[in-house]
C-alpha cells in the first residue's frame, strides 16, 4: 500500500516540493494530499504586484487547473490544518477532515509582522501578503487619495510601487536609517533612495511609530519624534514570521525567536515529520526567499523517493537577488556588506544614479559579494564568479567599471557544475544538456526545459550566452538575419537603405539579398525605407500586409475599421458631429478606443475612399491605427480643468501627436501625457509617456500595455517642453534606427547592452556623437509629414486598388451583419462542429 503524505502549505515552496515528488516518481510510493488555506491554487507570490495591473491571477498560477488531478494528488483548498498529531499520526483540517499520516511535510511559509502600535487595527490598515490582501488593498484605495507603506524593504518597496501605480500619493516609512537595510549599505541605501524619489515616492526613515492617528478609519501615523504623517490608508510591510504555531502546538520543536528547527535533512524532531521554506529554522537562519525554499524542496523529495540511496543534505543558501524597484534596478549577493574580512571596491555616479560596490577576500583574488544599483548588468556574471568561487582578473575593478581584457577575463571557461540559475538550481552542464538533448534550441525552449531564468530572471543573459555558444560549437549558424532572403539584421538593412539610398525592395533584395522575397522581409524593408524618407506607404503597396495595404485594420467579418486622428484626445462638438454624420451615411458602428479617440467600425472595402474624402474635407487624417507607426498620445485634461493638474497636458499632447504623427517605425508606438503625478493618462504604460511635475516634465520610455504590460522607465525629469520633445525627437531615432523588426519599445530596451544608463547616455550626454544627426532626420520625418489618406482621395489611379473585385463593383457578398444595442455587428462566426472518427 501507499504510503500517506500529506504537504500542509500550497505556496510556492510547497508546489515545488509536490512537483518533485512527482518528477522524481514518488506519486507511485505516496497517497499525496496538500492542504491549502487561501482558496486558489498556488501562485507566484515573487511577481505578485503584478496583480495591480493584470487584475487576473491566471499569469501568476503555477500550474494548469488539472495538474494535480493528472499526477494523482489531491488538492484541498480554503482547507488549512488546525491541529496535527504526533502521536496518532494525523491532521485535523478547518473542515473536520481527519488525514492519517506516515510522513508530514510543514510548508506552511510565512504571514505578515505588523507591529503592536496603538491603532494599527483601524479600518484602512492592510497587510501586502496574498492576492485577496491586493483585492482589499485595490477596492479601499479607491476612496483615498494618500497611503503610506509600513516598511522600505524589498516587499515595502513592491508595495509602493503599487500605491504609485494606482495614482495615489505614495510614502513608505522605514524604522531603520536606510531602505533595504539587509541587503544594502548606507551608500548604496542613499542612491536607491535618491532614485525612487525622484519618481514621485516620498522616503521617511528613522521613523518609529507611536500610535496611528483617527477615529475609527486610519488617518495617519504618530511617529515617536514628535512629527505626524497625515496619510487614509496604511499598508504593513514590515517583515515577516513563520508560520509555525503547528508546530508549537503539537510538541514539534521551534526556535526561541520562531521557526521549525531542522537538520541538514530538513528533519524535524518528530520522525518522518519535515518543514522546508520561510518556516524552516536552520542553522539558526529563516530564509525569506523563494529560491532557497526551492532548494528545499527538490532535497527533500529526492530524499523520500529515494531510500536506499545516499541522501542529500542541506547546506543553507545564497540570499543573493536581483529585481527592478518602481523602475529601479537593484541586486546584492555574498557578504554584501562585508561583514567578514575584506577588501572593498566601491563605484558612485552621482549624475546617472549608480552605485557599485564588489566585495573581495583579503587577499583581493576571490569575490565574497557586491550590490548594483542603478545598473545591474553585471549581476548574472558577478554571481556566477562568487557563487562558483572562481579567481578575479589582475583588475577585479573592471568588472564593474569597464571590461577586463580578453586574456584576465574571468568569465572564460566555468566548470559544467558551476550554478547558472540559483532561484531553480540549474547549473551550466544541466543547460548544456538540455542543448545537447535536442529538446531546446532557443531561449524560450531552454526555459521550458530546465525551469532556468523562470525565477528572477537574473541568469537569462549567461543562459542566451550558453546556448548560443553550445549551438556555434556544434557548428550551427546563430545569425539574427531578418530572414533567408536577407543575411543582414534588420538593423544593418536600416543602414544599407541609408547609406546607399535605397528607396525600393526591388532595389534592396537585388543588391543585399537573394530570390523574390517573402511576407517577413517585404514590410521590413518597406518600413525602414518609410522611416527613411517618409514617403506615403501606399507608393510600396504590394509589399505590405493587409492592414498598410488598405490603409484600415481589417476586422472579423471581412470589413475594415476607421479611426482618424483625434489628437491628443480634444475634438470639437462640430467635429464630434461630423464623425456621427459620416458613421451614419455609411451606416458604421461607433466605439470610444482606450487612446482617445472614434473607431469606425464595419466599412466594406470600396467604401474606404469615400469615407476618407468625407472625413479630410472636414479637416480630419488619418489615424495610423493600422501602421507600425506612431499612433496616439493620450492625454488627461491637465490644469486648464482638472484641480490636481500642475501643468497643460492636453495641449502638450496635441504638440506631441501632431509632431510624431504617421512616423514609421520597427513596431507600433503609443503615448499619453498626463498632467500630474496621479497619471490618468497612463503615461508609463506606454512607449514614451510624458508626467508634469511642479518643474516641467518627466520623461519617461519603453512601457507598453498588453499581452505582457511594461512600466516605462524615468529618462529625464523636470524637463521644459523643448528639452523634452529633443529627448523625444533622439529617443524615437535611435529606437528606429536600432531595434529589430516588429520589437516594441520595451523589449528593444531591454535587450539594449547597458539597459536604460546607456540609453540616458546616449540620448542626453550624446555618448555616440550622434545627436545632431539624430535630431536633423527627425525633423525631416517632420517636415516631409503626408496624410496617407489624402494621398489615396487625390490619386484616382490609387482608388482603383480598392475594389474586391478587379472586374466587378459588386461588393464582398459573404459580409453580413445583425443588429445590437442599436448598431451593427459581424453575424458570429459558425461554432466548429467536433468530428469523431
Amino acid at each position: 500500500m501507499k504510503r500517506k503524505l500529506v504537504i500542509l502549505g500550497n505556496g510556492m515552496v510547497g508546489h515545488r516540493f509536490a512537483e518533485k515528488i512527482a518528477e522524481y516518481g514518488g506519486t507511485e510510493k505516496f497517497e499525496v494530499t496538500i492542504l491549502g488555506e487561501e482558496p486558489r491554487r498556488a501562485y507566484d507570490r515573487v511577481h505578485l504586484s503584478e496583480y495591480f495591473t493584470n487584475r487576473s491571477a491566471d499569469s501568476l498560477y503555477l500550474s494548469p487547473s488539472d495538474w494535480y488531478r493528472t499526477n494523482g494528488i489531491r488538492l484541498l483548498l480554503s482547507e488549512p490544518a488546525i491541529s496535527v498529531d504526533t502521536v496518532s499520526r494525523k491532521v485535523i483540517t478547518s473542515a473536520g477532515t481527519e488525514l492519517p499520516f506516515d510522513e508530514l511535510v510543514l510548508a506552511t511559509g510565512s504571514s505578515a509582522f505588523v507591529p503592536n502600535f496603538e491603532g494599527v487595527d483601524k479600518q484602512g490598515v492592510f497587510v501586502y501578503r496574498t492576492i485577496e490582501d491586493l483585492e482589499k488593498i485595490m477596492s479601499y484605495a479607491k476612496q483615498v487619495s494618500k497611503v503610506a507603506v509600513l516598511g522600505g524593504g524589498l516587499l515595502g518597496l513592491e508595495a509602493a510601487k503599487a500605491v504609485l501605480d494606482m495614482g495615489k500619493e505614495s510614502h513608505v516609512v522605514e524604522f531603520a536609517s536606510r531602505l533595504m537595510p539587509r541587503q544594502l549599505d548606507e551608500a548604496a541605501s542613499s542612491v536607491l533612495k535618491s532614485k525612487i524619489e525622484s519618481l514621485g515616492v516620498r522616503i521617511h526613515l528613522n521613523k518609529e511609530t507611536k500610535q496611528a492617528l483617527g477615529d475609527s478609519s486610519f488617518q495617519g501615523l504618530d511617529f515617536v519624534d514628535g512629527s505626524v504623517l497625515e496619510v487614509e490608508m496604511l499598508i504593513v510591510s514590515a517583515g515577516i514570521r513563520p508560520r509555525d504555531e503547528l508546530a508549537k502546538n503539537s510538541g514539534i520543536e521551534v526556535g526561541q525567536r520562531g521557526g521549525i528547527l531542522v537538520d541538514d535533512e530538513l528533519r524535524t524532531n518528530v520522525y518522518g515529520v519535515y518543514a522546508i521554506g520561510e518556516v524552516a529554522l536552520h542553522k539558526g537562519m529563516i530564509y525569506g526567499l523563494v529560491a532557497p525554499g526551492y532548494e528545499m524542496a527538490e532535497i527533500l523529495a529526492y530524499n523520500l523517493c529515494s531510500p536506499g540511496q545516499k541522501t542529500k543534505s542541506y547546506a543553507g543558501s545564497d540570499l543573493s537577488t536581483k529585481l527592478k524597484l518602481i523602475g529601479v534596478d537593484v541586486a546584492s549577493f555574498g557578504d554584501a556588506l562585508g561583514q567578514t574580512e575584506h577588501l572593498p571596491i566601491a563605484y558612485t555616479n552621482p549624475r546617472t544614479g549608480v552605485y557599485k560596490k564588489l566585495v573581495l577576500s583579503a587577499d583581493g583574488k576571490k569575490l565574497k559579494g557586491g550590490i548594483l544599483v542603478g545598473d545591474a548588468d553585471a549581476y548574472s556574471n558577478l554571481l556566477t564568479l562568487y557563487l562558483n568561487n572562481v579567481e578575479l582578473p589582475d583588475e577585479p575593478e573592471s568588472l564593474i567599471v569597464g571590461t577586463p581584457s580578453e586574456e584576465g577575463s574571468a568569465f572564460g571557461s566555468l566548470p559544467d557544475d558551476a550554478k547558472i540559475c540559483s532561484c531553480n538550481n540549474v547549473s551550466k552542464g544541466d543547460l548544456l544538456g538540455a542543448i545537447r538533448s535536442g529538446a531546446c534550441s532557443d531561449l524560450k525552449g531552454l526555459k521550458e526545459c530546465t525551469k532556468s531564468g523562470t525565477g528572477c530572471g537574473g541568469c537569462i543573459p549567461q543562459m542566451n550566452s550558453i546556448l548560443k555558444e553550445e549551438l556555434r560549437a556544434q557548428g550551427k549558424v546563430v545569425t539574427e538575419h531578418v530572414c533567408e532572403h536577407f543575411k543582414y539584421s534588420r538593423q544593418e538593412l536600416f543602414q544599407i537603405a541609408k547609406v546607399k539610398g535605397i528607396r525600393s525592395f526591388e532595389e534592396m533584395i537585388r543588391t543585399h539579398g537573394m530570390g523574390n522575397g517573402c511576407e517577413v522581409c517585404k514590410p521590413a524593408v518597406a518600413s525602414i525605407i518609410a522611416s527613411i524618407y517618409n514617403e506615403p506607404i501606399q507608393k510600396y503597396r504590394e509589399i505590405q500586409d493587409t492592414n498598410d495595404k488598405y490603409l484600415a485594420n481589417i476586422q472579423r467579418g471581412g470589413t475594415y475599421s476607421v479611426v482618424p486622428r483625434i489628437p491628443g484626445g480634444e475634438i470639437t462638438p462640430d467635429k464630434l458631429i461630423v464623425i456621427g454624420q459620416i458613421a451614419k451615411k455609411y451606416d458604421l458602428y461607433c466605439k470610444i478606443t482606450g487612446g482617445q479617440r472614434i473607431d469606425l467600425l464595419g466599412a466594406k472595402m470600396e467604401q474606404l475612399p469615400d469615407i476618407w474624402k468625407d472625413l479630410v474635407e472636414e479637416g480630419f487624417e488619418s489615424g495610423h491605427a493600422y501602421g507600425k507607426a506612431m499612433r496616439t498620445v493620450k492625454s488627461c485634461v491637465g490644469s486648464t480643468w482638472c484641480r490636481y493638474g500642475v501643468q497643460d497636458s492636453t495641449a502638450f499632447a496635441i504638440r506631441i501627436e501632431e509632431r510624431y504623427r504617421g512616423i514609421r517605425a520597427p513596431h507600433k508606438l503609443k503615448s499619453a501625457v498626463s498632467g500630474c503625478i496621479r497619471e490618468c493618462a497612463e503615461a508609463r504604460g506606454k512607449d514614451f509617456g510624458i508626467i508634469a511635475t511642479e518643474k516641467g516634465w518627466n520623461l519617461y520610455v519603453g512601457g507598453n500595455g498588453g499581452v505582457n504590460p511594461k512600466h516605462a522607465i524615468l529618462l529625464a525629469a523636470d524637463l521644459d517642453e523643448e528639452t523634452c520633445v529633443k529627448y523625444i525627437d533622439r529617443f524615437m531615432m535611435f529606437y528606429i534606427r536600432t531595434a529589430d523588426k516588429l520589437v516594441r519599445t520595451s523589449a528593444w530596451l531591454e535587450q539594449l547592452e547597458g539597459g536604460i544608463e546607456y540609453l540616458k547616455d546616449v540620448i542626453i550626454n550624446d555618448r555616440l556623437g550622434i545627436n545632431k544627426s539624430l535630431e536633423e532626420e527627425m525633423n525631416n520625418l517632420v517636415g516631409t509629414y503626408v496624410c496617407e489618406w489624402k494621398d489615396v482621395v487625390d490619386d484616382p489611379e490609387k482608388q482603383k486598388k480598392y475594389k474586391h473585385f478587379i472586374n466587378s463593383e459588386d461588393s464582398d457578398p459573404t459580409v453580413r451583419f445583425i443588429e445590437e444595442r442599436g448598431q451593427k455587428r459581424p453575424v458570429d462566426w459558425p461554432k466548429k462542429e467536433l468530428v469523431s472518427n
